[in-house]
Parts: C-alpha cells; structure tokens; sequence
C-alpha cells in the first residue's frame, strides 16, 4: 500500500475481475474451443486468485480503497461508478475466485467429453466475472447490474443440459423468481436515489455516511433539507430485503434452489457455495446501516423459519443433490437471522465457511454421482444415479472421498474442530444473547436456531451412513456385483483440499472460541447485545450434546441397517417429504390463479373487448350498405329523374321544332288564344 497507488490498486482490482469475462469471450470465438477452453478458463481464474490475494494482504484491516470515474449524466444529474476495496471486498474476492478456481479444476474430470463443454468454460467465466464485479461496485446502480449478470449467467448455466425438459423448466423458475426479488432490489435504490440524491455505496453506507446521519423525527425520515414519510425507511429496507430473499433463496422465495440441482453438480457447488445465493447476504452487509430495527426483526423472523422449515424438509429427502440443496437453504437462513439479530460479522464468517463445507460436499457427492453414473453405463442399467436409497458401502471403495465427505459434514453439523463449529456457534449464542435483551417472543428464533443445528446434524449423518455404510444396495436390486472406484486424481485432490479448508486452524488457533477467529476482526461488530456469558457454554453444549446423539441414532437406523420406526406414515414425513407443499400452494394458488385470470381476461377481450369492435364493425358495414342504397335509390334517383325528366321535355317541345313559319303562327295564334281564355274566365271569376 506504501508503494502502491490507489489508482493502481482499483487498476489491479479491475485486471482480476475482467479475465473471467475475457475468458467469456475468447473461448466463444476462438478455434478449437472445445479442447483449449478448459487450459484458458483455469488459467484466467488462477490469475483472478492470485490478484485477489495480494489485493487481501494489501487492504486487509488497513485503508479502503476506493476509486471513482464518471458514468454518465442524466438532467444534470451525474453519476459516477468506481472500485470499491475494504475488508469484505478482498475477502470476498478471494473466497469466489478460489472457490471457482476448484471447481474449474474439478470440472476438467467431471464434464470430461461433454459436447458443449466449450460453453460450460464459457459460461463459467461470465458468471466469475459477475460475482466478482458485485463484490467490487461502489455504486448501487453498478451493483445492480451485476446482480442481474449473476442471474442471467446462472440461467445459463442451471439449464446448462438444455436438452433436458426438467432443466429448461428449472432454470426458467429460477429466472421468474428472482426476477420478483430484482424488483424489490429497484425499487430500493429509486428509494434511496429519491432521498439522498446518491448512489455511491460509501457515501450513503460509510461511517458518519448519509444514511447514518438521517434521522427519524415526528414520522418524517429527515435528511439535512430533505425528508419523506418515514414508512419510506422501511419500504426501502424490505425492498432490498426482497432482492436477497429471492438470490438467496429464502421464504417464500426459495422454491427455486432445489430445482436448480438439474445443472451440473460442479455447477451446483459454485451457486450454493460462493457465489449466486452469498449475494444476498453480501447484500444485506453492504447496505446494513440502512435497516432499521422493525426491518432487523422481519430478517431475523424470515431467516429464523426459513432455516428451520428447509432443515425439516431434508431429513426426508432421498436425492443426495436435494438433500444438500435444502441444507445451503438452511444455512443461508442462518446468516439471515445473524443478519437480523445484528450478528453481521457472524454471518458473513458463516458465509466464508459455509463455502467451503457446502462446495466440498456437493464435490463429494458429484464424485460418487459421477461412479454410480459409470457403473450405470458400463452395465446399461437404469436407475436414478442421484438415489441414497441405492447406495451404500462407498467409503471402502471410495476412501478419500468419504474421508472428505465426512470432514464437511461435521463441519456443517457444527461439530468441534472444524470450522463450522466456529461460526454457527458465533450465531446461535449471539443470537441467544439478543433475544435475552428483548425478551418475549424474541426467544423463539434462537430456539427454533438451536433445534434446526440438530436437524442439520441428523440429516447429514442420515446421508452419510446411507450413502457410506452397509452394502451397495443397488448389487441387491440387480442381483449383480459391481466395481466401483474413487474419483479421478483431479476431483480427488479438490475434494483433499476443500476437507483442509473446513478445519479450524484455517480461521482460528482457538478450536473452542469463535471470539479468536482473525477473519471476525477484520469485520464490523455490533454491540447493541446484552452479553451471557453463561451462553457461551451452554449453547455449545447443548448443540453437541444433542448433535452426537442424533448421530449416533442415525447410525443405529441407517448405518447399521436396524429397523426404525415408521416414519413415513405419519402426516408429519408426507408433510416434509412434499416440501412442506409450497410448490403445490404456488401451482395451484398462484400458477393456476394467474391462468385463470388470464382466462378471464382472455374471455373479457374475446366477448367484451372484441364483441364492442366488431358491432362497431358490423355497424359500420350496416351503415355502409344504407348509405349505398340511399346513394344508389335517392340522391342518384333525384339527379337521374332530373335528368330524364328534363330530356323528356326536350323531345316534347322538339316536336315544335319543325322550322316552318306556318308551324310557328299556328302556335302562336293558339298559346295567345289560351291566354284570352285564361283571362277571361279567371276576369269571371
């Protein structure tokens, strides 16, 4: 930083963050794509990492960065854009360039021979690109962009297979539903724009910035000479709120995620881990001085319920990709309720960790995905490749992938030593701690909290022992014995690395205390809470007490096969096990509503709308064929009547037109003869 200007610095920022989108380009247009597209994108990407780690080590808890041009000018209102670089910028940039850069590695085995793989590298590089231009806007409007390239690059490449009707669907829900949420994230900044006359990230959201320094007084929401009602403060927090709702797949917007597993599971590794659905939460920590506590207690309560209900749902789910898609659902909700409990550090340490655990398992599960869909192809067999129902006995025949398979669950469940313990304890006894000072109701979030981290804890346990213990099940259904081997070196030596990223040296020295982690001290916290210390015990005994017992009966019932009790009876597991309804709600509440709607709106154009123009139509032609005849039988009647009586006077009078004088006297004589007689009599008279 001494010897680096901030000009070159933003110019550095700007280098990483346009390689994946140069990457984007090339390989669409450059010959032999499809055999040199994988060499361009692992290398545009290694370079993003490398510049993203010496941007971490050049501002981390040291001065931002921040540097701006000018964008355009609109009614003499000038907008400028610019590189944005403080500590959660760089962490941000190394957490999704790093993540990508697995993937990307991962993928060159996992996609192996795919024909459209040049557009997979493609796309990939568009979607890297987006992120990282999100995580680096210092304006609003900028932001928003990125946003919605994040979206469209995710369109991409959830419906990757194209040629799948099931994928094509998903990636449309994707595309509508966080369309709903762009509309929140607009209508926020125009909120914003309309009060501060700024879009400029640190100015509005800095210390003593624009939003800190409005006030609320007598129901206006002030700022300096300008104010506006102030249900504004809370129609522009739930407005942005809205936006992460959808990107982060939380209720009632969440719908879209687990349909979203029809893309490649790399694919699926990369949106549940760093990038599509952080962006929310990223959100919600760039613009967090805006919320005030009514809008605080909505997040808490959203991302409380939503954490609950989708850890619920995948303690009954059989697709090993589903399974892990409710889980990041899970535990995107808990960095919301860290989120709205004032927890923010918390949720964004969740978020860093998080990342690694849940792109390692969905590594790990893309590895076993990618045996079974070998032994299914080697033998032509049919069967659902993704089913825990079907397998069993993998962690002899795939060692390093149980072995790393296992380290991220126990990191998910938050078990001691890993990384996950770190940060979800950091949430849970926070989050203790603000209900205490609240009180009444309050209490319900972190409880509901503590009895989801159970949940999470059972499910992946379930997945484990299904998928790792007892015997292939499919060698049973078959009647067959078949040889199933670990992943190729290249996804084997990710998956290695993932599992040494989820412990807690990486973030800690204290494997016990989340206070000791280096990456919470580079980030805002927030002392509005009533200290427990007592909570700094009891909540993590609690957690791992009840964590490992749960473990341990998933083990009797899934691991050693035992008979379990009939779950799937009950009302309860159908509940669950169908998503708790919400896609049936929204088909036939919503879906069919609209159609139905149209359809009215259809009859009303096509009977009233229509039936309106074409009387006026049938009128007109009515009106047309009168005026014809009136024309044809009247006026023309009158003129030719004219006409002929007038020709018929004339051959009349043309008798007397003979040329003889004594034709003419005879005339005259009887014409002045009438006339006396006229006279006279009329004299009589």
């Amino acid at each position: 930083m001494d010897t680096l200007t901030q000009e070159n610095i933003s110019i550095l920022a700007l280098v990483a963050v346009l390689l994946p989108l140069l990457t984007f380009f090339t390989i669409l247009f450059i010959p032999g794509k499809a055999s040199r597209g994988g060499y361009i994108a692992i290398a545009s990407i290694a370079a993003s990492l490398i510049i993203s780690i010496f941007l971490f080590s050049v501002v981390w808890n040291r001065q931002p960065v921040h540097e701006q041009f000018e964008w355009f000018t609109i009614a003499g209102r000038t907008f400028q854009a610019g590189v944005l670089l403080n500590n959660l910028s760089v962490l941000m940039m190394v957490l999704v360039s790093g993540i990508a850069l697995l993937v990307h590695v991962y993928s060159t085995k996992y996609m192996q021979g795919d024909p459209y793989l040049y557009r997979y590298w493609a796309y990939l590089g568009l979607f890297c690109f987006s992120m990282l231009l999100l995580v680096i806007a210092d304006n609003l409007l900028l932001m928003y962009m990125a946003w919605e390239l994040v979206g469209f690059s995710s369109y991409l490449l959830i419906g990757f297979w194209f040629t799948r009707h099931t994928a094509v669907l998903a990636n449309r829900k994707a595309f509508i539903m966080n369309r709903l949420g762009d509309l929140g994230f607009l209508t926020g900044i125009m909120i914003v724009l309309n009060q501060f006359n700024t879009l400029d990230i640190t100015k509005l959201f800095g210390d003593n910035g624009l939003v800190m320094s409005a006030v609320v007084e007598n129901g206006f929401w002030i700022n300096g000479t300008s104010s506006m009602p102030d249900v504004w403060l809370n129609i522009a927090g739930l407005a942005f709120f809205l936006g992460a709702v959808a990107k982060s797949a939380q209720f009632p917007l969440h719908t879209w995620l687990p349909d979203a597993m029809e893309g490649p599971t790399s694919v699926s590794s990369l949106i549940h881990a760093a990038t599509m659905v952080a962006a929310g939460v990223f959100l919600l920590a760039r613009i967090n001085p805006l919320f005030s506590a009514d809008v605080l207690t909505v997040i808490a309560v959203i991302g409380a319920f939503t954490a609950f209900m989708s850890a619920s749902i995948a303690l009954v789910q059989n697709d090993i990709k589903r399974i892990l898609a409710f889980s990041t659902i899970s535990q995107l909700g808990f960095m919301m309720l860290a989120m709205g409990v004032g927890a923010q550090s918390s949720a964004i340490f969740h978020l860093v960790t998080h990342a690694f655990f849940k792109c390692l398992l969905f590594l790990a599960a893309g590895a076993v995905i990618h045996e079974m869909a070998h032994l299914r192809d080697k033998n032509n067999l049919q069967f659902d490749t993704q089913d825990i129902r079907l397998m069993g006995g993998l962690r002899k025949r795939m060692p390093v992938t149980f072995v790393c398979m296992l380290v991220a669950s126990l990191a998910l469940a938050g078990l001691p030593l890993t990384s996950g313990y770190l940060s979800k304890d950091a949430i849970l006894i926070q989050s203790f701690e603000w209900a205490e000072g609240r009180g009444g109701l309050s209490r319900l979030i972190p409880y509901s909290a503590l009895i989801t981290s159970w949940f999470t804890a059972f499910y992946i346990a379930r997945l484990i022992f299904k998928v790792f213990f007892g015997e292939l099940r499919i060698e049973k259904q078959f009647a067959m014995k078949f040889s199933v081997h670990e992943a190729p070196a290249a996804m084997k030596h990710v998956l290695v690395v993932l599992a040494a990223l989820c412990l807690f040296p990486v973030f800690s020295s204290n494997p016990l205390l989340f206070e000791d982690a280096w990456l919470l001290k580079g980030l805002p916290v927030a002392d509005t809470m009533t200290r427990v210390n007592a909570f700094h015990t009891i909540v993590p005994a609690a957690v791992n007490i009840m964590a490992v017992l749960l473990i341990y009966l998933a083990y009797q019932w899934y691991g050693r096969q035992k008979k379990m009790p009939a779950f799937s009876n009950t009302a309860l597991f159908r509940f669950a096990g169908n998503q708790w309804f919400f896609d049936k709600v929204y088909d036939n509440v919503i879906v069919d509503g609209i159609v139905l709607i149209s359809r009215g709106i259809y009859f009303f154009d096509k009977v009233v709308v229509d039936g309106v123009v074409n009387l006026v139509g049938r009128a007109g032609v009515v009106l047309s064929y009168l005026s014809r005849w009136t024309d044809r039988n009247i006026i023309d009647g009158i003129v030719n009547g004219a006409a002929y009586l007038t020709g018929q006077t004339g051959r009349f009078f043309r008798h007397f037109q003979t040329g003889r004088l004594q034709h003419y006297f005879v005339t005259m004589l009887l014409i002045l003869l009438g006339f006396f007689i006229f006279k006279y009599y009329s004299g009589a008279i």
